[in-house]
């Protein structure tokens, strides 16, 4: 009994002995090394931080967008170095045009700032269900750098499209491009079945492989840009149907910041716009900014040989840069004509996504000043900041010239205006309250295409009297004419026309443009 007794404690003994060792090394030997090293590490820091010099930089920030040439003066030394002067350092972070990324960069803070189209930054924030980023500035407007070709036969014009219900347009989806289509589709009618007409693709190159392999006659109608677009042109068969350049207010870049940023360093957000407004300023000439959109396009992918000098100069014809004096336009902070508010280009945007189905609801609650913060710039403009000696211009849309009777008749058809049917006074040309309102409506509609022509067509039953059909059809043609004139429509783009035998006294809104 003694001997077990012995042996049993002895085996307790060793027990605990063993216990005791396994603890020390799995537990209190790492948490003393741990310590030590913690303790080596923040001994090491403080003997570095004692040798190493003073940064000149008192914000180190990061700034995401992708290599569309719009963004160059973001690219540019001269912006970096107008930061350095201020202790800003703003790297920049390429992410090829991934929009649900870069918002999301800016809602957790990996980045800051961002360049993002506004509505691709109204479409993201639905998709995250908050607006976690808001616009400090308008950076560009497209002029024409994006466009819808198609066979010229096949698709003479919009209506084409429209009265060919296996028409496929083909872009590359989630860019300017498929933005350019919905404008299109929802202004000219066509906004049943979208998602039919549609075809998104991945990339500019898989867009120009399905055009290599398309026949002229097909019904693919392609949208594109710069410079695949002049590439396709060079085909005799291909014409443009609607550019960028004749409509406003859609296709537009803005600075981005994010709000939690913003709301604890305002004064680095308006430093930031007046060192990006100061750099944009140095490229103002012609010259100055071919030579920097060249340079900027030899500084991505490596071989690059980036633009020529005349692809360079057709881009600036095809984007337009916005200085300073034309964001306090944009941003309600100067009174002038000529210019999109920034509030007004959010809710047109937004209901153009609505209805053609890109969006199932509205982000921004139909609050349209949620998606930017004009503080800012309000800061510079109170400050009379301007970043050179000469004044700014501010550049609207032409104003389009008078038409001789000769020229309105020779005035090409682009595509007929979804409108809703006028109503008149039964057998008269008094236009009633309903249509009132819908030519008001059809003013606004009209204020983003300034670049086309007007015919205002007044077509005639067929029942009764032809003759007096045909004239009343022609006076309610004119009565909508001399109401669009009474608004300020300008009368020199408007012509009322005698229609069509239609069967029915309609009037009809059909855009046209001068042969090229």
């Amino acid at each position: 009994m003694n001997k077990s007794k012995i042996v049993i404690a002895a085996i307790v003994w060793l027990i605990l002995i063993g216990s005791a060792v396994a603890v020390w090394r799995l537990w209190m030997q790492p948490q003393i090394d741990k310590a030590e090293k913690q303790k080596q590490e923040e001994l090491d820091r403080q003997k570095e931080e004692n040798t190493k010099g003073s940064s000149q930089y008192d914000h180190n920030l990061k700034l995401a967008l992708d290599g569309f040439s719009g963004y160059a003066v973001l690219r540019s030394d001269e912006f970096a170095e107008r930061l350095r002067q201020k202790r800003i350092r703003l790297e920049m972070v390429d992410d090829n045009a991934n929009y649900s990324e870069r918002l999301e960069a800016l809602a957790t803070g990996k980045v800051q700032f961002a360049a993002f189209p506004l509505d691709s930054l109204i479409k993201s924030s639905e998709l995250m269900n908050k607006i976690p980023a808001t616009a400090v500035a308008v950076i560009d407007e497209s002029r024409g750098a994006d466009a819808m070709v198609a066979y010229r036969d096949k698709y003479p014009n919009i209506d084409a499209i429209q009265s060919n219900a296996a028409t496929k347009i083909v872009l590359v989806g989630e860019s300017p491009s498929e933005t350019l289509t919905r404008v299109v589709l929802n202004d000219f009618g066509m906004r049943d079945g979208v998602s039919n007409k549609i075809v998104p693709v991945n990339s500019a190159d898989e867009l120009k492989k399905r055009y290599q392999a398309a026949a002229p006659s097909g019904d693919e109608v392609f949208v594109t840009w710069e410079p695949l677009l002049s590439e396709m042109l060079n085909n005799e068969e291909l014409h443009v149907l609607v550019d960028s350049s004749r409509f406003s207010g859609y296709i537009v870049d803005c600075l981005v910041v994010s709000r939690d940023f913003a709301s604890k360093n305002e004064a680095v957000v308006r430093d930031v716009l007046e060192c990006y407004f100061t750099a944009l300023y140095e490229f103002r000439t012609d010259e100055a900014m071919a030579q920097l959109l060249i340079k900027d396009s030899k500084s991505g992918a490596p071989g690059s040989t980036g633009l020529t000098d005349a692809q360079a100069k057709k881009m600036l014809k095809q984007i337009a840069w916005r200085n300073t004096q034309e964001n306090y336009v944009h941003f309600g902070l100067r009174n002038e004509s000529g210019l999109n508010n920034i509030e007004d280009m959010a809710k047109k945007i937004t209901r153009v996504l609505l209805a053609t189905g890109a969006l199932k609801s509205d982000p921004t609650g139909g609050d349209y000043t949620r998606v930017f913060f004009d503080k800012p710039l309000g800061q510079l403009r109170e400050k009379a900041f301007h970043p050179g000696i000469n004044e700014e211009q501010i550049r609207g849309m032409a104003t389009l010239p008078s038409l001789t009777a000769a020229q309105w008749d020779t005035l090409i058809p682009v595509g007929t205006l979804s409108v809703p049917p006028l109503v008149f006074g039964r057998g008269t040309a008094r236009l009633t309250d309903q249509s009132q309102s819908t030519l008001d409506e059809l003013i606004e509609q009209l204020k983003s295409w300034p670049q086309y022509y007007l015919l205002i067509r007044g077509n005639a039953s067929t029942k009764g009297n032809v003759e007096a059909n045909k004239k009343l059809a022609s006076d309610r043609a004119t009565a909508a004419f001399e109401y669009l004139r009474s608004r300020g429509v300008d009368a020199n783009r408007m012509r009322a026309v005698a229609g069509d035998l239609t069967g029915e006294t309609s009037v009809q809104f059909v855009f046209g443009q001068t042969p090229f």
